[in-house]
């Protein structure tokens, strides 16, 4: 396929979808020489960023998504005011923090990090495709290994593993982010000191794993509401 055909039919592919086309998606769906399709995707994202468009081409979660650039984003939040998604509480994004750093790892491990039952955070995790089960560990009992999945890179806008901040700079960035507007950031700074301490060596306390599971589903159920 000759590249002025090429180039308009991605952008068309990448523009209909909504979550990121991996190269071998494309390669398939258009039936194009691999490296072709690479140079092709090379060559939209700079006519993209040469003309100046409301949009740009990325590479996240494995994959290429047409995303809207972010000095617009003021304006896409007014718009979309009262429309977005509700967002992940704090007790799941402490746990989401965890299990990016720690994967694979399993409940008790998450739990020992926390202080506090983590069932109700990971189920909604899970509900949510951002983490996933990777199998099962072999100490006793056998419990669940834990890792991230795609949607959690595109969640967050990174490209891979590679592109998660170091536990020791994670407090900075969250400070930093905190400042500028009501944006939910990208951990909070409880799961800051949480990916970067051993796990403790005592069980919660009586009573901290109900409390933590009514908190996770009052901060949902408020989250959705709003």
């Amino acid at each position: 396929m000759p590249p002025d055909e090429l180039r308009p039919l991605l952008e068309a592919l990448l523009f209909a979808s909504d979550s990121p086309l991996t190269l071998s998606l494309l390669v398939e769906t258009v039936g194009a020489d691999a490296m072709d399709v690479s140079n092709a995707l090379e060559a939209l994202r700079e006519d993209l960023d040469r003309q100046e468009r409301g949009v740009q081409l990325v590479e996240i979660g494995g994959g290429w998504l047409i995303v809207t650039r972010e000095k617009h984003a003021p304006w896409i939040k007014k718009m979309l005011q009262g429309k977005r998604k509700s967002r992940l509480s704090r007790a799941s994004l402490e746990t989401l923090a965890i299990v990016a750093y720690k994967q694979p790892v399993t409940r008790p491990e998450i739990e020992s990090i926390r202080g506090v039952d983590s069932g109700s955070a990971l189920a909604t995790l899970l509900e949510r495709d951002l983490i996933t089960i990777k199998g099962r560990s072999d100490v006793v009992g056998r419990p669940l290994l834990y890792g991230s999945t795609s949607e959690f890179l595109s969640y967050f806008g990174l490209r891979d593993l590679n592109d998660l901040p170091r536990p020791e700079e994670l407090k900075a960035i969250l400070q930093a982010r905190e400042a500028e507007t009501e944006q939910e950031p990208l951990f909070p700074p409880a799961a800051a000191e949480a990916v970067s301490v051993k796990p403790a060596l005592e069980p919660p306390a009586e009573g901290e794993g109900s409390q933590d599971s009514s908190e996770e589903h009052a901060e949902e159920h408020a989250e959705t509401e709003s």
